[in-house]
């Protein structure tokens, strides 16, 4: 396959440990980053919606605001890939454990954000945007596979993409299988050609199934917390700002090498 080559032009990122990219990049530095509110902004939202919303589209909203506004970019205008593991977990459970003990009292409202895509819808809404927008759910692999989905959008239609991932702690059942233990979001404005804004070159190549890249501690157990964070790699080697490589995996037997070049 030949390579995909893509320019990052903005990155937005938050968990209980960091409240953006600015602080990922403070960290790695070696300081000690004040960690953010226990409820990320979402300004995006208005004031109702943001007090109604789950939490898995709070985390949604936040980064791929931040990341928009750093790359300059008109949301309404930006195609989108939103990808997550399982959807809101800790809704799911509770749908579950509804169901097995007194179905008649389930709730719609809660249903309809238990979904994955109801981030993306919350975000269209909000931003009025009528671009293309795709949900991507792969388990584990969904952050290289909604990578990989943008990247593709992004050559084909010639345009940038906003791809966004995020997940919530499990609870209950559900949470033991999956082992998301932390909330946990990130997102990138992606983009066919060098421009003003951008910060570094993607050169993307399938690979069949490796290792995903080693990372330091606390980014190693961060990533290990939440399926969202194997975008770890990715992020800490765009906060670092110099050339570098990549793992990461796309699929059960797919994997993504990323190479990449800061200008």
């Amino acid at each position: 396959m030949s390579v995909l080559r893509i320019y990052v032009e903005g990155v937005g990122l938050w968990s209980p440990q960091l409240a953006d990219f600015a602080a990922l990049q403070s960290l790695l530095g070696g300081a000690t980053p004040m960690p953010p509110p226990g409820r990320p902004d979402a300004a995006t939202l208005p004031p109702n919606e943001r007090r109604r919303a789950p939490e898995s589209v709070l985390l949604a909203i936040e980064v791929a605001g931040q990341a928009v506004a750093m790359s300059g970019r008109d949301a309404a205008a930006l195609a989108c890939v939103f990808a997550s593991s399982h959807g809101d977990q800790p809704i799911t459970d509770y749908m579950c454990a509804t169901l097995a003990q007194a179905p008649a009292e389930l709730s719609p409202i809660r249903f309809h954000n238990s979904v994955h895509n109801a981030p993306v819808g919350y975000w269209t809404i909000a931003t009025g945007c009528h671009a293309p927008s795709t949900a991507v759910a792969a388990q584990h692999y969904s952050f290289g596979a909604g990578l990989l989905e943008a990247a593709s959008q992004v050559l084909a239609e010639q345009r940038a993409v906003l791809l966004v991932c995020v997940d919530t702690a499990g609870s209950g059942p559900l949470g033991e299988a999956t082992g998301c233990r932390q909330p946990f979001a990130c997102a990138l404005v992606l983009a066919p050609e060098r421009g003003s804004t951008t910060l570094a070159r993607l050169d993307l190549q399938l690979t069949s199934a490796c290792p995903e890249s080693a990372l330091e501690e606390p980014l190693a157990g961060w990533r290990d917390g939440n399926p969202s964070a194997a975008s770890l790699p990715l992020l800490a080697g765009l906060a670092r700002g110099r050339e570098g490589r990549c793992q990461l995996a796309a699929a059960a037997t797919l994997g993504l090498q990323i190479d990449m070049d800061h200008v």
